[in-house]
């Protein structure tokens, strides 16, 4: 039998873990019959000691008048770290008393195969809690989860409007390391809006173009991907959703930015450093130093050289230097160019 006020909800969909959490809530009053206050608190709001004895005091008092309290616990990394505040924590989900309920909401990259944090998992299951990961669904499957979400608004959408949204905020983007936290909820504010703007009439793919902005998660680091990768079309493309609405500065730093540190992890290879040593030398974890590694090997140090002092013209051009080509058209030209000539192979 599981415990309805003990939780603990892990990954990358923040707007699932969210409805869960008001659903745990929901079934902890209606489990007692009373009301419920719903209290919040972070890992890193105080000393951790401080926290988790506010902790205590919220869920460890059985309620004998009015309503319970469900305790939400997010960002508990800091008080993991020390084995006596991990043990206060741990032995804190054995003292939930009735009427109180714990959850602790874990926000994870995309991709993570298994819950952080064992102690808490094991001991939220041990007594029947629920542990469940949120996964943000992406590609088609996110086109669908919009579908649903409509349906579940009385909202008609027509022939292609779902495949558009889920585009535009992101939901095609391919890239392992991109930021896919809030796509949902992005996703059901948006329906909010379009329903507001066609109450009696299908939303278009058109209405969606006409009122939904591009928030691709994480596309400069795609761009910046695309780059070290020397895969030039795709990074064109990127650029291309970039240059209406991210200063061109900002771009070429992005870009310089990956460019030097191709050079670095160049370097660092060329000097004998093993790829297991580049994530201590360059404070990188596995995943990123990975990824660093396999693009610098696609380009030699010479090609790297150039690209860096193409960034160097090209920031002169965007910046207004005297002499250099002005104008958006001209500037586009220049990002094409240092595309074609420093990147493509």
């Amino acid at each position: 039998m599981s415990a309805p006020g003990l939780g603990f909800f892990w990954g990358d969909d923040e707007l699932g873990a969210s409805r869960a959490v008001q659903d745990l809530a929901d079934a902890l009053v209606s489990d007692t019959g009373g009301t419920l206050e719903r209290w919040a608190t972070r890992g890193d709001a105080a000393l951790p000691p401080l926290v988790i004895g506010r902790l205590i005091e919220r869920i460890a008092t059985p309620v004998l008048f009015g309503g319970g309290t469900v305790a939400v616990v997010t960002g508990v990394v800091p008080l993991m770290k020390r084995t006596e505040d991990r043990d206060s924590l741990v032995a804190a989900i054995g003292g939930v008393a009735p009427g109180n309920g714990l959850v602790f909401v874990e926000a994870t990259e995309s991709g993570r195969k298994a819950p952080p944090h064992k102690p808490l998992v094991e001991a939220v299951a041990s007594l029947g809690g629920v542990v469940r990961e949120f996964k943000a669904p992406r590609a088609g499957a996110l086109a669908g989860w919009i579908e649903a979400e409509a349906r579940s608004r009385q909202l008609v959408l027509a022939a292609g409007a779902a495949k558009e949204l889920a585009t535009r905020v992101g939901g095609f983007v391919q890239e392992h390391d991109a930021e896919r936290g809030f796509q949902t909820r992005f996703a059901a504010m948006e329906l909010d809006k379009l329903s507001l703007y066609r109450p009696d009439g299908p939303v278009t793919a058109e209405d969606v173009r006409a009122l939904v902005p591009e928030a691709v998660p994480s596309s400069l680091w795609a761009l910046a991907d695309a780059v070290g990768l020397r895969r030039a079309s795709r990074a064109a493309e990127l650029l291309e959703r970039h240059l209406g609405s991210t200063p061109e500065p900002v771009l070429v730093t992005v870009l310089h930015r990956r460019i030097r540190e191709l050079i670095e992890v160049a370097d660092r290879l060329a000097a004998g450093e093993s790829a297991g040593s580049l994530v201590r030398s360059m404070k990188l974890n596995p995943f990123r130093a990975e990824r660093l590694i396999e693009q610098a090997r696609t380009w030699t140090v010479e090609e790297l050289v150039a690209a860096l002092d193409g960034l160097l013209e090209l920031d002169a051009i965007v910046r207004g230097a005297p002499g250099t080509p002005q104008g958006d058209a001209q500037h586009r030209l220049a990002f094409g160019l240092w595309l074609m000539e420093r990147v493509g192979r």
